[in-house]
C-alpha cells in the first residue's frame, strides 16, 4: 500500500464535494487506468469548450444567457483540468528521485 503523500488523486469528487484518492502499488491497474481514460476525456472535452468560448466571445449578439451557461461550464472544465494538473504533479514528484 502507498503512503498518504504517494496516493492519486482520482479525477473525481466523492461526497460533500470531497477528493478521492487511489491507494495502490499498481500503476496499471483497473482504477489507475480508469483515472487515466477519465482524466483524458476531462482534458479533450475543456479543448473543445475553449473553441466554443472562443467562437461565442467572438459572436457580437450573443445572448447573455448563453453567456452564463458558458461561464459555468468553463468553471467546471477548470476545476477538472486544476484537479487533473494537481494529481499529475503530485504523481511527478513521488516517481522523481529526490534532489538535495
Amino acid at each position: 500500500m502507498t503512503t498518504r503523500n504517494e496516493m492519486r488523486l482520482l479525477p473525481w469528487s466523492g461526497p460533500e464535494d470531497k477528493p478521492c484518492y487511489l491507494s495502490t502499488d499498481e500503476r496499471d491497474g483497473h482504477m489507475s487506468r480508469l483515472a487515466d481514460n477519465i482524466e483524458a476525456v476531462q482534458l479533450g472535452m475543456a479543448t473543445e469548450l475553449l473553441g466554443q468560448a472562443s467562437e461565442t466571445l467572438g459572436d457580437k449578439e450573443v445572448d447573455p444567457e448563453d453567456l452564463r451557461l458558458l461561464v459555468k461550464e468553463l468553471a467546471g472544465a477548470l476545476r477538472d483540468v486544476l484537479r487533473v494538473a494537481t494529481s499529475r504533479g503530485h504523481l511527478l514528484a513521488v516517481s522523481e528521485p529526490h534532489r538535495s
